[in-house]
């Protein structure tokens, strides 16, 4: 479900602001009814008219990016950085990320313009899981990674289970790779579990989304998820299945 005049406003009819004008003058119809509530959500299945005339919706879209470094997860940036959307020139229907990656964080994003398919996918008691491989300072010890693994209490609370591999090690440089399952999404919680048990990160990616991984794409190429891969997602949130 969509609040109406966010509908509206991807529709292209009007900016989200003069969307909500539109509603509140009874402009806007819902399955026939006048609708002039601005808290009122539609579903995909809802027939939407502004002015009497009949809501065009965008189609769906879904796809799979490798974010690089150095780029916002967002579709605009005050800073005038480079935001993901830079990378869609052809793509015309409005996008926005699925939850975010930080900015010198690279790897897989899901973006789509589904905002049901967005909300099912970042609810965090659907559990979809999230592989990172990181570089970090250090060569952390099989308890650390065991703590990683039960949990690291952060100022916004403990974190959930997590799966933690070491990939690597070299002593001599003291550095080491390691490979991290989370199904959660506190800002910067990989980032900040590492840190919390004195190995902080020095690189960053986003490997896996669930089933999904990079294999075949370069740093700021996309590709678009089949429908089968979609429908997979619905059904991994849907069941509490995002391990799989």
């Amino acid at each position: 479900m969509e609040r109406l005049q966010k509908v509206i406003a991807h529709a292209g009819i009007a900016s989200r602001r003069k969307a909500e004008e539109l509603i509140l003058e009874g402009k806007v119809k819902v399955n026939g009814k006048i609708v002039t509530e601005l808290g009122s959500k539609v579903s995909s299945n809802d027939k939407v008219e502004v002015n009497e005339i009949p809501l065009e919706r965008e189609t769906k879209v879904y796809l799979l990016m490798y974010k690089p470094r150095g780029v916002i997860s967002a579709v605009t940036d005050d800073k005038n950085r480079k935001v993901v959307t830079d990378f869609l020139p052809e793509i015309k229907e409005r996008v926005y990320p699925v939850g975010r990656l930080d900015y010198d964080t690279s790897g897989l994003l899901i973006l789509t313009n589904d905002g049901d398919f967005a909300n099912l996918l970042m609810h965090p008691r659907y559990e979809i899981h999230k592989t990172y491989v990181a570089k970090v300072k250090g060569i952390p010890s099989k308890q650390m990674l065991r703590q990683l693994e039960k949990g690291i209490k952060l100022e916004d609370g403990l974190t959930a289970p997590a799966k933690a591999k070491l990939l690597s090690a070299d002593k001599k440089t003291q550095k080491s790779i390691i490979e991290l399952t989370i199904h959660e999404g506190k800002n910067r919680q990989v980032r900040r579990m590492f840190e919390a048990i004195g190995h902080p990160v020095q690189k960053l990616k986003r490997e896996r989304y669930a089933f999904l991984n990079l294999h075949g794409l370069n740093a700021g190429e996309v590709r678009e998820l089949s429908p089968h891969e979609v429908k997979q997602l619905r059904a991994l949130a849907e069941t509490g299945s995002g391990n799989q």
